[in-house]
Order: structure tokens, then C-alpha cells, then sequence
């Protein structure tokens, strides 16, 4: 007998018990309440019997959002749009989680509910912000939890405690609900032990809500699939002067990996992109993070980490020029980085340079907290995505690489990342339209790198309905003609998903006598298929498809 939500309940308590570390909570929801709600849930939803963990300071009805300052702390009467999406999915909360305070800093150690220890390795850092989210899950106690990511707080956790973290395109995800910490960065973010359970959880949250006037939607030539051989750039030597041998060495095996995937690697400089990164705190820009919260932090009575409230009152000096002039500059810094990705379909980037321990960070807060943002800071103020994996251990306790791509590219990087991971990618977006092809377009043949090159994804194998015949056109690249006919046959095709834009592309540069029009499947459905308008050429219906015309012993009885 499977098991029931309530049983995924009892167990994250007990799990809860067994690990013993309350500094993971800020707020733990009483487990009577969880099982009411376990027992009343939809076992049809999506979610159904899976538990989550929200950090605290994103909006969950009912619960307290602290921020981890007990003096800001506020109930909410609705939660995030995110969080609400994942209940209506019919996944449970089981409470909100510790962070440092007003998600400023990478460590998780900037907290009065107390510094978050790493899952596997006690005596390091969690990493932050989302540090209480990230060991939730890598402690066996959530199926998944929230996180949010200005700097890469939804990804440097997840490198040092063994998970997998997501920061889709700014605006995928709605923000509202999120106390603002740099309002024009921030991210709501997922973490899971698999990308598939990641991308699942990011997919459930994702799509534009009236609640966040930033949120977007997804362009109509969004890439819905990566490259079978895609172009990958990596830091140059100099880039990684900052990891340690053993770092550098799951580096490099992370890189093999991909080129044994059939990745095509090339060393580039990144040091434009790493310059953008100190723009974060070290420029203007970190004038939202005062307009967010600095009045508050650096007001009389205030339980305010040290480290958070030395960089509020910094800000508090910015001038609106100094913003204006920082501004601009990151409108050519990121002209600059699009044209040295050019020709690339991602990066591939450590996800944190080193795996400090606690001691390390206390004697050093900041010196620290600036460092483990090094290949993060830059991502969100150049509208990139990202997608942080599991790459080995290193310095004396665990190492990631992330995936990062333009905007958009989401797809692309999770496909991407499942080579490194050696596991099902999952889908992020149905978007694009389903498009049946019977021929040179199929997996194999010559014209398939005409989908792949349109962004298209591989859906399945499919067959017509019995109402079809197939003509095998004459002309310099083989391919068939496939019309409706009363005497007709079923025939083997594929069904892809493209980008609508691509699908508009396609259609103008059909020649004739192609056509796209509506093919009925066996199972009922109509979708897209390439057809032909008048039949021309000779009549192969009988092979029952393209590939059977195209084996060997076909082609010698022609």
C-alpha cells in the first residue's frame, strides 16, 4: 500500500525529531494541524501528499513572516502567490525556515534565531540566504522547499548541501509576497534532492500574476529544449584562481561529463561578468536593499545583525546619481556579456568557490560573505537563469557547478544540467504548439536539425489515424508527402513541441507543395502535421511510415 499524506506527515516530524536541529525553524507548524489538512487533501492534485518548507520571508497565510528579525515580524492574511499555487497543487507547509536576516548575505549564519549548520557537515556553513530551506531538504525532512535569490541564495545552498537549487528568468516566478530586499533582483526560487522534483515544483509556481507587476510571461520564441550538442563556455584559468585543487578537480569533472554528453566546451574570460558582480554591494545598486529595509534595521531597538546593518547604513549614502550612473553602466556591461556568450547555449560556473565552516565566517563576516558570491552576484542584474547541481566534495565539505543561460533559456540550462546529473531533466514550460512529422524532420534524418535549431522538444512517438496515405516526393533531400484519404493507413511520425514563433518560420518557408494543417492522431487528438497539398510521387503507404521506407532491405527492393 502506498503511502498516504498523512504518513509523509508523521514522517517529516519524525525526521524533524531525529535530526535535532532547531535552528532550521523559525516557525514549525503545529503537526496536528499539517495531518488535518493531509487528510483532507485531493490525492488527484499534482502535489498531493508532498510537504514543504517556505523561508521566512515569503508570505504564508496565517504563519508570522519574520525576515529573521523578530521586531518586523507581520502575519499575513494571503500567502504568495508561489506558496499558493504549490497548496492548490495539494502540497502541505510544514513552517517557515531561517535565513539571514532580510536575505542579505550567502552564509546563513546573519540570524538571532541562530546560525544554520550545513546538513552533512556540521561544523560549515549552510549557505545563505536560504540556509534553513536548503538543509530542510537535505536532511530528508521536506520533498521541497522555498528559497528566494537575489545573489544566489536559491543556489549557493543548494552546492554546499548536496541539492539541487533553480533561479529561473526574473519574472517567471511572481515575486509578491516576498519581503522586497533588492526589489528589481529578487527571485522566488525552488530546492529538491532531483532537478526533475526541482523543475516540477518551479513549474507549478510559474506563469504572470496580477499581484507582480514585474511578472512575465513567456516569449513566443522561448527555446523548449537544448541542443543535442550544445555550446558550452567555461571560466578561463585565470576565472578559477579562487578554488582550491580539489575544487578545480570537480570542476574539471563536471566539464568532462558534459563533453562525454557530447557538450562542445570552450574556455572564455569572464571577468566582465564577475566586474558586474561587485556592482551588487559594492556599487550603487545596494541602495534598494536600504530603500527595502534599512530604515528599519538601523532604527534604535532592533535585533539587527551586525553585518546586515553595517551594509544597510552604507547604502544610506548612495546618491540618486550615483544609482542613475550604476544603472547605465549595467546596461553596457550586459551588452558586453550577451556578445561574449554569443554563439554559446550556456555557462558552466562553480557555484560557490569554497565550503567555509562556521568559524571561518565569524571571523570574517563580510570578507566571507563577498567571496561565496563571486559566480552568483552578476546573474540576476544581467537577466540570467541558473540552475545549481551536486558536482563532488571539496575543501572539507561539498561542491556545485550551475548552468547558467540568457533569459529564457531556463529549459535549456535544466536540460543541460541533467548531463551533469546523469537524471530526467523535467519540463519547465508547455508552451509552443505540439507539431506531427512523418519524415526528413524525424529523429536521424536530414532535416531534424531545423526543430532542434527553432528551440523544438521531442514529445513522443505517434501514430494517425487509419485515414492517411504517404507520397515519397522527388527532390535532392528525400522526404514524404503525407495526404487524408478515405482508403488511407495509419503512419508512424513524431510529435514535438515548437516555440510558436518557430512555428510561424516553418510555415513561410515551406516549399510546395508542403503544407501544415491539422493531422488526427490514433488516440483522437488533432494536432499540427506537416501534409502536402495535391500527391506527387509514388505511393509508399503500404511501409506504414518514413523510417520503414527508409531501411536498408526497403531500399533494396525499390
Amino acid at each position: 500500500m502506498s503511502p498516504t499524506p498523512q504518513d509523509r506527515v508523521l514522517r517529516a516530524y519524525e525526521r524533524i525529531a531525529e535530526t535535532d536541529r532547531p535552528e532550521v525553524w523559525i516557525h514549525l507548524r503545529p503537526i496536528g494541524d499539517v495531518l488535518a489538512e493531509a487528510a483532507a487533501v485531493d490525492s488527484a492534485l499534482p502535489l498531493a501528499g508532498t510537504v514543504f518548507a517556505v523561508k521566512d520571508n515569503i508570505d504564508v497565510a496565517g504563519l508570522p513572516t519574520t525576515a529573521a528579525c523578530p521586531e518586523f515580524a507581520y502575519t499575513p492574511e494571503r500567502s504568495a502567490t508561489g506558496v499558493q499555487r504549490l497548496v492548490d497543487a495539494g502540497a502541505l507547509v510544514l513552517g517557515k525556515t531561517n535565513l539571514d536576516q532580510f536575505a542579505t548575505g550567502l552564509v546563513g549564519t546573519r540570524s538571532p534565531y541562530g546560525a544554520c549548520r550545513n546538513a552533512h557537515h556540521p561544523e560549515r556553513i549552510a549557505g545563505g540566504s536560504s540556509s534553513g530551506s536548503a538543509v530542510a531538504v537535505a536532511l530528508g525532512i521536506a520533498d521541497f522547499a522555498l528559497g528566494t535569490d537575489t545573489a544566489g541564495s536559491g543556489r549557493v545552498p543548494a552546492a554546499l548541501n548536496g541539492i539541487v537549487g533553480m533561479k529561473a528568468t526574473l519574472g517567471l516566478i511572481p515575486a509578491d509576497g516576498v519581503v522586497p530586499a533588492c526589489p528589481s533582483y529578487d527571485c522566488l526560487t525552488a530546492f529538491a534532492p532531483t532537478l526533475a522534483d526541482t523543475v516540477r515544483v518551479m513549474r507549478t509556481m510559474a506563469g504572470p500574476s496580477p499581484r507582480d507587476p514585474a511578472s512575465r510571461q513567456w516569449p513566443p520564441d522561448a527555446r523548449l529544449a537544448a541542443p543535442l550538442t550544445p555550446n558550452i563556455a567555461i571560466p578561463s584559468e585565470k576565472d578559477l584562481s579562487l578554488l582550491s585543487r580539489e575544487a578545480r578537480e570537480c570542476f574539471a569533472a563536471a566539464v568532462t561529463q558534459l563533453e562525454a554528453a557530447g557538450a562542445r566546451v570552450s574556455a572564455i574570460d569572464i571577468s566582465t561578468f564577475l566586474s558586474a558582480a561587485r556592482l551588487l554591494y559594492d556599487g550603487a545598486l545596494v541602495a534598494e536593499r536600504y530603500a527595502s529595509f534599512g530604515e528599519f534595521v538601523t532604527g534604535a531597538g532592533v535585533t539587527a545583525d551586525a553585518s546586515v546593518q553595517q551594509i544597510a547604513a552604507k547604502a544610506q549614502h548612495v546618491t540618486g546619481a550615483q544609482l542613475a550612473r550604476d544603472q547605465q553602466h549595467l546596461r553596457g556591461v550586459k551588452l558586453q556579456t550577451q556578445a561574449l556568450l554569443e554563439g554559446f547555449d550556456a555557462m558552466l560556473l562553480p557555484t560557490a568557490p569554497t565550503h567555509p565552516t562556521l568559524a571561518e565566517v565569524a571571523a570574517d563576516p563580510l570578507g566571507v560573505n563577498a567571496m561565496m558570491g563571486t559566480y552568483t552576484n552578476f546573474l540576476n542584474l544581467l537577466d540570467m537563469a541558473a540552475v545549481a547541481v551536486p558536482a563532488g566534495a571539496a575543501d572539507g565539505g561539498l561542491f556545485g557547478v550551475s548552468v547558467v543561460t540568457r533569459a529564457f533559456d531556463d529549459q535549456a540550462a535544466i536540460d543541460i544540467a541533467s548531463l551533469i546529473t546523469g537524471t530526467e531533466p523535467g519540463i519547465l514550460t508547455e508552451t509552443g504548439a505540439e507539431v506531427a512529422v512523418f519524415g526528413a524532420h524525424m529523429r536521424g534524418f536530414p532535416l531534424n536539425h531545423e526543430l532542434l535549431d527553432a528551440g523544438a522538444r521531442f514529445v513522443s512517438d505517434v501514430r494517425t489515424a487509419a485515414a492517411y496515405q504517404m507520397f515519397a516526393l522527388p527532390g535532392p533531400i528525400a522526404k514524404p508527402a503525407v495526404i487524408r484519404a478515405a482508403d488511407g493507413v495509419s503512419l508512424r511520425g513524431e510529435l514535438w513541441r515548437l516555440p510558436h514563433a518557430g512555428l510561424g518560420r516553418f510555415l513561410a518557408a515551406l516549399p510546395r507543395p508542403m503544407t501544415l494543417g491539422k493531422t488526427e492522431l490514433e488516440d483522437g487528438r488533432w494536432v499540427v502535421g506537416f501534409g502536402c497539398s495535391e500527391p506527387e510521387g509514388n505511393d509508399i503507404s503500404g511501409y506504414g511510415g518514413w523510417a520503414a521506407y527508409q531501411t536498408p532491405s526497403a531500399r533494396a527492393h525499390r
